[in-house]
């Protein structure tokens, strides 16, 4: 979340509009995103609130239990609770959680390679630009299958590394090496980067994230698009070398897998 933000107000109950990846909606997002740290009330605002409507494609969110992994100052929380999901917030950084007043309600601090919950719990395990920010993304990735209930949804966006974002605030110096990235933006703006590479913000690619959900042992891979592009943009996570500088954020969609239920591939 950016420094400057503000915690959301408490949700009024919604109903998800029905997502449509158009280019209109490409264009407000990519307007939004410039202003991220000047409002960023308004740009994680409109991001919680698409990502709430994308995510109601897969699965109704009435009712639904919802784990925010990584939450911080609780937007998407927020946003998944006015959809009437019944949600609960993870963040494993007290700054994050109270830099603005007391945490979030629903929140809890723990982390991502450890959830606190227990085997087969949530319907929905949501995490939003998080997985780039840990040391062991896979580990996270499998946590986040576990905790998730026979049936239910795994919902995993993260800005891969390749992306003209990639580096995050060091961008587009992170194509010359995340170390020379973050102190070319030291030298600049006289102090180090939120996003250290190697500390708090680490190399994930497309490749990797397709080769993890495809071969993950408990849930079926249902879907895997960039983020932000119009939906017939879709097929450019198929494409190697050309989806690690174009797909900008990659969203994975899994569903559990029921018990008994083996890959047709894989022997019983």
């Amino acid at each position: 979340m950016g420094e400057q933000a503000t915690r959301p107000n408490a949700p009024i109950r919604t109903l998800p509009r029905p997502h449509r990846a158009t280019i209109g909606r490409s264009v407000r997002l990519l307007r939004a995103f410039r202003l991220e740290q000047s409002d960023p009330e308004h740009f994680y605002g409109l991001l919680a609130a698409d990502t709430v409507s994308q995510l109601a494609a897969y699965i109704p969110m009435a009712g639904a239990t919802v784990a925010d992994v990584g939450s911080g100052a609780g937007y998407f929380t927020a946003a998944l609770g006015a959809a009437g999901a019944r949600c609960v917030g993870v963040e494993c950084d007290t700054g994050e959680l109270t830099a603005h007043g007391p945490p979030p309600p629903g929140s809890v601090l723990g982390s991502a390679l450890a959830l606190p919950f227990g085997t087969g719990t949530i319907d929905v395990c949501f995490s939003s630009n998080v997985l780039e920010h840990v040391s062991n993304p896979w580990l996270m990735a499998d946590e986040m299958v576990r905790v998730t209930r026979p049936g239910g949804i795994v919902f995993l966006s993260f800005t891969n590394w390749l992306s003209p974002w990639g580096g995050h605030e060091t961008s587009p110096w992170h194509y010359l090496g995340g170390d020379r990235a973050a102190g070319r933006y030291a030298r600049r703006h006289g102090k180090e980067p939120k996003n250290r590479f190697g500390q708090s913000l680490f190399a994930v690619s497309v490749r990797d994230a397709l080769a993890w959900a495809t071969a993950c042992a408990d849930a079926d891979l249902i879907d895997a698009l960039p983020r932000y592009h119009p939906g017939w943009a879709k097929g450019v996570v198929r494409v190697p070398v050309l989806r690690e500088f174009v797909t900008w954020n990659l969203v994975l969609v899994l569903r559990k897998r029921r018990a008994g239920r083996t890959r047709p591939d894989r022997p019983a």
